[in-house]
């Protein structure tokens, strides 16, 4: 009677050394599995490079815009409302976030109908989406290629796999199981990468739209001031 659990521990041990078990220790490290990709991995580590440096940039660059203290807008109704206009510009000046430099347009537009002002702080706001933003789109292709790279270097090595058996007439299960289970890894990795990415890029996104409502609520909170009596 045919032993299949015997059958199936050789052929795992066979695709395991087969496959890239260097030192023979039937175990396969992490940099082993890294190995055992091939060329197509080196595109992949830059990929995932990219990916991690946008995303810890961004993240702090975005943590760093949206951070505005709680009193600033009662601070500015306070100068304008007693038309001390020189301290609120001067105050908003000295706060280097978005909401900030929106604010501070405003307040250079003071004396104009609320229609130009509201459209000049419109305008900064834009500036200032455009600057969070900044290189998100490299996670949004990392994201999409990763996979697709990862599928190619699986197809090619597959190719290679077929192509050497041809020429050579070897057609050993073990070869081909090793062989297969080599090229699955560049797939593996592609998909990987491109979830992180994917999930990297979808959470700035969220950062950003809470920015901005801050920029959109200031930008209100502003337009109603200039409609208050002067003191």
């Amino acid at each position: 009677m045919i032993d299949f659990l015997q059958i199936a521990d050789s052929l795992a041990q066979t695709t395991k050394f087969a496959a890239g078990d260097s030192n023979h220790d039937g175990t396969l490290s992490f940099f082993e599995l890294l190995k055992m990709g091939g060329w197509i991995m080196i595109p992949l580590a830059i990929m995932l490079l990219l990916a991690v440096y946008v995303f810890a940039e961004r993240t702090i660059a975005i943590r760093n815009a949206a951070k505005i203290d709680d009193n600033f807008m009662n601070i500015i109704r306070d100068n304008i409302v007693s038309g001390n206009i020189t301290a609120a510009r001067n105050f908003a000046k000295n706060n280097n976030t978005p909401v900030a430099r929106i604010i501070d347009k405003g307040i250079q537009r003071i004396g104009k109908p609320l229609d130009g002002i509201e459209k000049s702080m419109d305008n900064v706001g834009q500036l200032e989406m455009y600057k969070l933003e900044k290189n998100l789109g490299v996670l949004s292709v990392v994201s999409k290629a990763a996979p697709i790279f990862g599928f190619v270097g699986t197809l090619v090595g597959l190719m290679q796999l077929f192509s050497t058996i041809t020429s050579t007439n070897e057609f050993e299960v073990g070869t081909i199981a090793g062989g297969i289970y080599t090229k699955l890894i560049t797939s593996i990795t592609g998909l990987v990468i491109g979830l992180g990415a994917y999930l990297a890029y979808s959470y700035l996104n969220t950062q950003i739209d809470k920015t901005s409502n801050k920029m959109e609520a200031a930008s209100s909170d502003f337009l109603d001031i200039l409609q208050e009596p002067t003191r």
